[in-house]
């Protein structure tokens, strides 16, 4: 762990290794997955994921809700993307997610000059996507 920011974890109603797995498919990077049985967990299925990540150009951690877990849900919490990498990519990313999501705000040019939307991914999970206009000249 490099420690340099937060970096979002978020406990999944058993859908932690397909969500791991969407998020690599949209932003590349490597999945590493740690199952119940791999703890010696007995709390859960042995295949349930006890911790995963997705290390690349984007960073998260999911888990399988335990008996005693409470599940993600958000309400006023986007993840930010601004910036993140080049328009092309982030108009990629946005454009994936979209197509097993639901589009919030469209990824469009705002009054200011720069771009960004939101869209909110098939496991909840709300992503604000952008780029300033200079990084079009790029």
């Amino acid at each position: 762990m490099d420690g340099a920011a937060p970096t979002p974890y978020l406990v999944l109603p058993g859908t932690a290794r397909v969500a791991l797995a969407r998020w690599q498919q949209v932003f590349g990077g490597e999945v590493r997955i740690a199952s119940y049985g791999d703890f010696a967990r007995d709390d859960g299925p042995p295949e349930a994921v006890a911790h995963g990540e997705l290390v690349g150009p984007v960073r998260v951690f999911a888990a399988d809700a335990g008996p005693d877990d409470t599940t993600f849900t958000a309400a006023g919490l986007l993840f930010s993307l601004l910036g993140a990498d080049s328009p092309e990519v982030l108009r990629r990313w946005f454009a994936d997610l979209a197509t097993d999501g639901t589009v919030v705000d469209a990824l469009q040019e705002r009054p200011w000059g720069d771009w960004d939307g939101t869209v909110r991914d098939a496991f909840g999970v709300t992503w604000l996507i952008g780029f300033e206009r200079t990084a079009l000249d790029a």
